[in-house]
């Protein structure tokens, strides 16, 4: 927990200020009173106003843009070291570091007026009219297909210039070049529709056997196959009763309109089934120019921290083996005793993007954190992505990220990788394609990321292990599940919303 401070506090300001417009709403999470607003009450209200609207005593921190950055990074620096010199003090003798990284958490969620962001789900998609305007390109948003299923997760471009779709409780379909959908291809892994069977989650869908990623071989013209991961499905199958599910990978071909030559790449004993949702499993697939081929799964366990720090268990990990299952002989923990063999990293809480960078030959991963701390993640072999010991989010009820006091594991910030890019507010980032083609040829080697209640598209650029810029290209579309680019290099969204889910594609404005 972090330190309380108790008796007379220094009102808390931050200064810099010059004028810019946004909006402004309380964001309650799940509580009934927002944790961080009762920290963010008793130390910076007196002087920044109980909606951050400013007093006579300090400046406003909505309406207005913060001269030395918005971020939760830059605004925690801000509290942290203060402007003695404009009447702030700095506030790292006085507070933790965890209380002002709440503190800036709680004050970049209103700035982002993040609470609007929940109004996107139940509405049906508006496409926007007219040429879109960014920095380096811009664009017009046409229609491509839809469909009334409301839980969609994955589309993997054909050579034809269609694409497969997964409904995650129908199936696996073919949307044509025209955008035509077909009937659901016959014999795939079977789905569950029964959302909660066991009143574990309440009003919510809970997801145990569902379909999530397909993707198709890089040979696929050659091959034939087609890679898809969904949760495998069983009920009084183990210690924990009831309905219980796990990620499994499989492979296999579509041959007139069927599922035929299946092959089980990866899976766990039931024995590792457990009832959390298989929304918590990440889900992607990704292929590298070596043969291999990598899937993500998230916190899958009995609990947000159980397996994902303990290399025996397959939870919270990314997993290498080669394309046909084997495990390579050169995977960073395969002459572990007890280590699971096909573990490439580890610490993964919701890995909800994965994708291979054929320019530099590296893997990044894009991960939802709590509230805070999504994050774009470079993956080095072997190496530990920190939850649940630490994140630059805090959990839900206010406290800092640290279930390592718990499970008894003491560690070494230095040994914690952290990530290139630190999405806080969280936008529930989901997938991201890095763009190759010629449609957009400056956006080449760009990151163009989905989010989910953010209902945004950002465009991300690094170089090596560092942020160079970020962009927002759309803003207020529906939640994006995939993104992906087509065969004729334009870019193709999958969007979910409260009608249920549709396919748009990016495609270049009139000299622009």
């Amino acid at each position: 927990m972090p330190l309380r401070v108790t008796g007379p506090i220094t009102p808390l300001l931050i200064g810099g200020l010059a004028v810019a417009g946004v909006g402004l709403q309380a964001h309650a999470q799940r509580y009934e009173i927002d944790p961080l607003s009762l920290a963010y009450s008793e130390h910076c209200s007196v002087c920044h106003g109980d909606h951050l609207e400013g007093t006579a005593l300090g400046t406003p921190l909505q309406g207005v843009a913060l001269r030395y950055g918005d971020s939760a990074g830059e605004i925690a620096a801000s509290i942290a070291n203060g402007f003695p010199g404009q009447g702030m003090p700095g506030w790292s003798e006085v507070l933790p570091a965890a209380e002002i990284r709440k503190l800036a958490i709680y004050i970049a969620d209103l700035r982002a007026d993040i609470s609007r962001w929940d109004t996107r789900r139940d509405m049906p998609l508006a496409i926007p009219e007219g040429t879109v305007a960014s920095e380096l390109h811009d664009f017009r948003i046409e229609a491509f297909a839809s469909g009334s299923a409301w839980k969609i997760y994955s589309i993997a471009p054909l050579p034809d210039g269609g694409f497969l779709l997964t409904e995650k409780r129908r199936g696996v379909r073919i949307v044509s070049a025209g955008g035509v959908v077909l009937p659901a291809i016959e014999g795939t892994p079977k789905v569950d529709v029964n959302d909660d069977p066991d009143g574990r989650w309440p009003n919510r869908p809970h997801g145990l056997g569902w379909l999530m990623e397909v993707a198709t071989h890089p040979d696929y013209e050659r091959n034939g196959w087609i890679y898809l991961q969904y949760g495998d499905r069983c009920i009084d199958c183990n210690a924990v009763g009831g309905a219980v599910s796990m990620s499994r990978l499989v492979r296999g071909r579509i041959e007139d309109g069927r599922w035929v030559d299946e092959e089980t790449l990866w899976g766990v004993g039931v024995e590792r089934y457990t009832w959390r949702t298989d929304m918590a499993a990440g889900g992607r697939i990704c292929f590298d120019d070596d043969g291999h081929v990598f899937i993500s799964v998230g916190f899958k366990g009995l609990s947000t921290s159980h397996g994902i720090q303990d290399l025996g268990e397959p939870y919270g990990k990314i997993h290498r083996m080669h394309d046909d299952g084997r495990v390579p002989a050169d995977n960073p923990f395969v002459d572990v005793p007890g280590a699971w063999p096909t573990t490439w990293t580890y610490g993964h809480r919701a890995p909800e993007g994965l994708e291979f960078n054929r320019r530099t030959g590296q893997l990044w991963s894009t991960e939802m954190g709590p509230r805070g701390g999504d994050e774009i993640n470079l993956l080095l072999p072997g190496r530990n992505y920190g939850w649940p010991l630490t994140s630059k989010g805090v959990d839900y009820d206010g406290t800092p990220v640290e279930y390592g006091k718990e499970l008894g594991i003491t560690f070494d910030l230095a040994d914690i990788e952290q990530p290139v890019v630190d999405l806080t507010p969280a936008p529930a980032v989901s997938s991201f394609v890095f763009y190759e083609g010629d449609a957009f040829p400056s956006w080449r080697n760009h990151m163009l990321v989905g989010s989910l209640r953010a209902t945004d598209l950002f465009r991300v650029e690094v170089d090596g292990d560092r942020l160079v810029e970020r962009e927002t290209l759309i803003e207020d579309l529906a939640r994006i599940r995939d993104v992906e680019v087509g065969v004729d290099g334009l870019v193709y969204l999958l969007l979910e919303h409260g009608t249920g889910w549709d396919i748009v594609r990016l495609v270049p404005a009139a000299g622009g």
